[in-house]
């Protein structure tokens, strides 16, 4: 896959964390105090570092999921393996990605996934 892509796509992952990150602090009044006592931090710094149980409670079960998805992709993207199928090790197509950024198997997989969740 090539790095400017990738670039693309994490910094699409960030904005999608800082995002949850700042509707988290609206809904809690306690995430929004550790964002805003530690001024030498960034919102992903605080998901990061910060994030405690307490934090986590506050996370509705979507959101949380869809954090842990983009930490999961972010971490991919580290270690050279973004883009790729968990299932087949193929490469998921750029528009799938580009769709959902965090996106783990090609679409057959998925919905294969799926049919057998239901």
């Amino acid at each position: 896959m090539d790095k400017a892509f990738v670039e693309k796509m994490k910094q699409k992952l960030l904005e999608m964390k800082s995002e949850i990150l700042r509707n988290l602090a609206a809904e809690n009044e306690d995430f929004k105090e550790i964002v805003e006592t530690d001024d030498s931090k960034d919102l992903v710094d605080v998901a990061s570092t910060d994030i405690d149980k307490k934090t986590l409670d506050a996370l509705s079960a979507q959101e949380l999921k869809r954090l842990r998805l983009i930490e999961a992709a972010l971490s991919r993207i580290e270690n050279d393996r973004y883009g790729i199928c968990m299932k087949s090790g193929k490469i998921i197509p750029k528009e799938r990605l580009e769709a959902i950024p965090y996106a783990l198997y090609r679409v057959e997989y998925q919905n294969e996934i799926e049919r057998r969740n239901r």
